[in-house]
């Protein structure tokens, strides 16, 4: 078997399949994609994350059999010329479902609550005793939950909710009757969903239609006290907009795992009180990155040994 070139360091369970062919870079920050194809040149094997912008230079390396990334999404991959050029592309589905869907909970109980801000605020030596006007925030025990988006992750964000006893809307291209009758819930249109909901989580991938899906359009509608909480892509969101209705405090906190420009984060979320933001963490759990590695490595293999990959594209 000819050696497989890793992009980014991955968790050793991942590795360890592929050992000892295989190479992994040592650089500390994402490469170009004219560093990966410098450095992939001659290998049969791509292992990629999500970071990688792969375009053409890169799947038209001679040899180049397989692109395997370490993600569900696969927006960062020009498919059109894979196919063209023949390489195949593979993907880790299903493995980031529960550990992707918590974090968007927490974000949602987290900005609900202004955790972040709560936990600044007594770092600060502000605390000075109990308060009943100290940082108040919201409810979500029996509210209403939006969901763009209702893939895996999405419909587990919803069975989640079930424990607090939220009302579940959702948003899909196609009709999703057993996520209906398992979550109590019902398909509704972006504007219900953006005018009524109380929560609003986004959990569709990034299309050219998606782009910006949540714009100042859809802000303007959704109510002051509504939490939009975002750990898909960040351009679904218009990240200007949402500045600014934050900034006015047009709603009332958001969420956010996912931005715009990754990995700038706008000066203006920056400035805000009433933003929660994480460092794209949505799968990062032991469990979940061991799995995506192993699912990774696996589907590498069953490529360069001639059999169909477990997840292809």
């Amino acid at each position: 078997m000819k050696s497989v070139f890793i992009t980014r360091p991955i968790p050793e369970s991942g590795l360890a399949l592929l050992f000892p062919h295989v190479t992994v870079t040592t650089s500390p920050k994402p490469l170009t994609p004219e560093e990966i194809a410098f450095q992939a040149e001659g290998n049969t094997a791509i292992l990629c994350q999500l970071t990688d912008k792969i375009g053409e230079q890169v799947l038209s390396l001679p040899g180049l059999r397989v692109l395997a990334t370490m993600s569900a999404g696969t927006d960062h991959i020009d498919l059109s010329a894979s196919r063209r050029l023949g390489v195949t592309v593979t993907n880790t589905p299903g493995c980031l479902t529960e550990a992707t869907a918590e974090l968007a909970f927490a974000l949602i109980l987290a900005t609900a609550r202004r955790l972040p801000e709560s936990d600044r605020f007594l770092r600060a030596g502000r605390f000075k005793g109990w308060d009943p006007l100290l940082l108040q925030g919201q409810t979500i025990v029996g509210k209403r939950l939006g969901i763009v988006g209702a893939g895996r992750i999405g419909q587990e964000v919803a069975r989640m909710s079930k424990g607090f006893g939220m009302e579940v809307l959702y948003l899909s291209r196609t009709p999703k009757p057993e996520f209906e009758a398992a979550c109590a819930a019902r398909s509704a249109s972006l504007d219900e969903i953006a005018a009524t909901c109380d929560v609003v989580s986004v959990h569709t991938p990034l299309t050219p239609e998606t782009r910006h899906l949540v714009d100042a359009a859809f802000l303007a509608k959704m109510k002051p006290t509504a939490i939009l909480v975002n750990t898909a892509r960040g351009p679904v969101v218009d990240e200007a907009a949402l500045v600014d209705a934050l900034r006015q405090k047009r709603i009332f906190a958001a969420g956010l795992d996912v931005f715009e420009e990754e990995p700038a984060v706008s000066a203006g979320l920056l400035e805000l009180e009433n933003v929660v933001l994480l460092p794209h963490i949505g799968s990062a759990t032991f469990e979940t990155r061991n799995r995506m590695a192993t699912m990774a490595a696996s589907n590498v293999l069953a490529v360069l040994r001639g059999e169909p990959p477990p997840n292809p594209v």
